[in-house]
């Protein structure tokens, strides 16, 4: 009967359901949604520090959190019929891509200046002695759990927004909702930063937060090389793209093209054809969100974003936003991206989908 009891005890102490180990902590808590819509899962790949979301068995993103990133992205994004929204290059390359800003990749939100340290314009290209004293990362820290289902699953991640100095500035919490509808797509991310140990300032720049560097064939057209300055200072130019450049921007306000850039919009729609499939990729803001609606930091060579906190450069110094948290103090940041496949979406159609995200999240 002893021996019985021994066996029992060390049974019962060494099965998954009794352990608190890293591994399952990493893992999260896997559940399942019921519904109706296409078959979203989410699958885990802890090894390869990933989390693959499918939708009906087909690709559709992945969340990856290697290492080897500075921060956590996106990547790659397709369009339901199976082209890519976003540029390859620098991880998987493709042909004809441009090879500029390399740590624009995927989709991602990251900030130019928190308390001076660079989190937006970082990758390991930069020389390391540079990343050692300016530039700021985001840690994984775990993956809460994910959540697969019939339209729609979620992935709930935290983060640490870490100084090149070691010390936690912001520790970040973020839930994915990936959801399909026929043939679109979409991703509801949102994120609270909440400032642990001191206070934190994101310091007005042009360089931020929500964006996605997409494929060129949504690239506008250009007819000459482009020259932008970053946050410190350093100068990348564009070269003009010759063929396959078929986008276009349009805002909720009515303005296009380039001239988007630094204007505020409720939503922007990037829309154009990639290998004969015509694709919207919109981005909505969030009537919660901070300074509403959002300035646009859009470009036609390839990043498209949305920054609240870039106002001096988007107004050219007539106003300046610099916003501060102060030791505990959070700010949620709500952000919806649509993608379309085989149409462009009017407008009727995104301020359905834009009025629908803005009821939602509060």
């Amino acid at each position: 009967m002893r021996l019985l009891l021994i066996i029992i005890s060390f049974f019962l102490m060494t099965t998954p359901f009794f352990s608190c180990n890293s591994s399952s902590s990493q893992q999260g808590d896997e559940k399942t949604n019921t519904g109706s819509g296409p078959k979203v899962e989410l699958i885990a790949g802890e090894a390869e520090q990933k989390v693959d979301v499918t939708i009906d068995g087909k690709p559709f993103t992945t969340f990856c959190y290697s290492d080897t990133l500075m921060k956590q992205i996106l990547f790659p994004i397709y369009t339901a019929g199976g082209n890519f929204v976003t540029r390859g290059w620098p991880i998987n390359p493709r042909p004809g891509e441009h090879t500029d800003h390399p740590h624009q990749r995927g989709m991602w939100l990251n900030y130019g200046d928190v308390n001076g340290y660079d989190f937006w314009g970082n990758s390991y290209e930069i020389p390391a002695d540079i990343r050692a004293t300016k530039k700021g990362r985001i840690k994984h820290v775990k993956i809460e759990n994910t959540s697969s289902g019939n339209g729609e699953g979620s992935l709930v991640t935290e983060e640490s927004w870490v100084s090149p100095y070691g010390n936690a500035l912001l520790a970040e919490k973020t839930t994915y909702h990936f959801i399909a509808k026929e043939d679109v797509r979409i991703i509801d991310r949102i994120t609270t930063l909440t400032a642990p140990d001191s206070a934190v300032t994101f310091k007005d720049t042009k360089e931020g937060m929500f964006a996605i560097r997409y494929n060129k064939d949504l690239h506008l057209p250009s007819k000459k090389a482009m020259t932008f300055i970053d946050a410190m200072g350093n100068e990348t130019t564009i070269t003009p793209d010759s063929q396959n450049t078929t986008g276009d921007y349009i805002s909720s306000e009515g303005v296009t093209g380039e001239a988007v850039w630094s204007t505020k919009a409720k939503w922007m729609d990037l829309y154009g054809t990639i290998e004969g499939e015509k694709v919207s990729v919109v981005i909505c803001d969030h009537p919660k969100n901070f300074d509403y609606p959002t300035y646009w930091h859009a470009r036609g060579y390839g990043l498209f974003s949305a920054n609240p906190f870039g106002a001096h450069d988007f107004t050219n110094g007539k106003l300046t936003s610099n916003f501060s948290l102060s030791k505990g103090e959070s700010i949620t940041f709500r952000y919806r991206v649509i993608i379309s496949s085989g149409t462009h979406l009017s407008n009727e159609q995104i301020n359905v989908l834009a009025e629908e995200f803005a009821g939602l999240y509060n």
